[in-house]
């Protein structure tokens, strides 16, 4: 394990952000990951995966310490089910690509999302009906502090949308190591109600889909909509779709009756926030090199040059303005770093 000194991290997240780790090491094993948390001569660590759930606004006066552990086995197996661990480090789209390579069902609908497996679990990731917790067994730790290894159950992790302990009471104080996700080896479930994926398979004239076809469904309709990070930089879905109460809910159909809905529970409607975006005039809208993609207004983006400061102050204002006009509070989904 090698600590280099003033590393650009542009390449290390997703939204291009030009900022400098003051020192930098990468873990490709648990020994080395413990060995890193344990250098006295740098107090304050950084911990980085994908970088593609987080907005750098600053230079990082740390010891960044980049994960990057691999490596896909199957922990457990029956008939019909298969258990697979995964290492933090794997491309979670990679990995999904994998499972469907050897017909293991359940991810198919999370296809093309980025980052990594280890950061999965502290976001509750999901897409197209399907999240993470449905195929959730376990993840393995250690902790920042005493370097103790645990191992954390669906419960334990207290998963919400787009939330867990790891994002709440648990903040800092754990890495994820490895993720053990269940899924079917036949008799697939499949998902394909959600948004247009029924739509995209009968463009292809499929009626009988198979796990792939939903996979090549899900990144038609993704890829026609999200920018690739490789062109232009951006973190996905920058906004919770927010969940209010079917009181709020009755308030806003009135006044809004041709809006898009999702009824979670008797009592709660989820409204989806590019909408709400869009309609408060910001889709396509640039401000410098910060704007709000073109084809998706969920979706803030770095057209070269924005520091992460610039698009924090575009997504304030949209913030502001979804407030003013609908009543409806949306938050980031994104993890700021200031």
């Amino acid at each position: 394990m090698q600590i280099l000194q003033n590393i650009p991290l542009k390449n290390y997240n997703t939204f291009g952000i030009a900022v400098t780790a003051k020192n930098f090491c990468e873990v490709t094993t648990l020994a080395e990951l413990k060995e890193a948390l344990c250098l006295k001569d740098y107090p304050s660590k950084f911990i980085l995966s994908g970088g593609s759930n987080l907005l750098l606004t600053t230079n990082i006066n740390a010891l960044v310490i980049y994960i990057n552990l691999k490596g896909i086995t199957i922990a457990k197996e029956d008939e019909k089910h298969v258990t697979l661990k995964i290492m933090a480090g794997e491309n979670w789209h990679n990995m999904v690509l994998w499972t469907l390579k050897n017909n293991y069902g359940g991810l198919e609908n999370m296809s093309l999302i980025p980052g990594k497996v280890g950061t999965a679990p502290i976001q509750n990731i999901g897409a197209y009906g399907v999240e993470l917790k449905d195929h959730f067994v376990k993840c393995q730790t250690i902790n920042t502090s005493t370097l103790e290894e645990h191992s954390f159950t669906k419960e334990d992790c207290k998963f919400g949308y787009r939330d867990s302990f790891f994002k709440q009471e648990g903040k800092g104080k754990h890495i994820i190591t490895a993720v053990f996700l269940e899924l079917t080896k036949k008799n697939h479930i499949l998902n394909t109600f959600y948004g247009s994926i029924e739509e995209e398979l009968k463009k292809e004239n499929i009626t009988n889909p198979t796990i792939q076809d939903v996979s090549n469904a899900v990144i038609a309709i993704r890829q026609s909509k999200l920018p690739d990070p490789k062109e232009i930089g951006n973190s996905g879905s920058f906004f919770k779709n927010p969940i209010i109460s079917e009181k709020d809910f009755k308030e806003f159909s009135l006044k809004n009756p041709e809006a898009p809905f999702y009824k979670i529970t008797e009592k709660e409607y989820k409204i989806p926030a590019g909408w709400l975006i869009e309609q408060s005039g910001f889709k396509g809208k640039r401000y410098g090199d910060a704007g709000v993609h073109t084809k998706q207004a969920l979706v803030l983006v770095n057209y070269g040059n924005a520091s992460g400061e610039e698009i924090v102050q575009l997504a304030s204002k949209i913030i502001k303005e979804v407030q003013i006009k609908f009543n409806i509070t949306i938050v980031p989904e994104v993890n700021i770093i200031k």
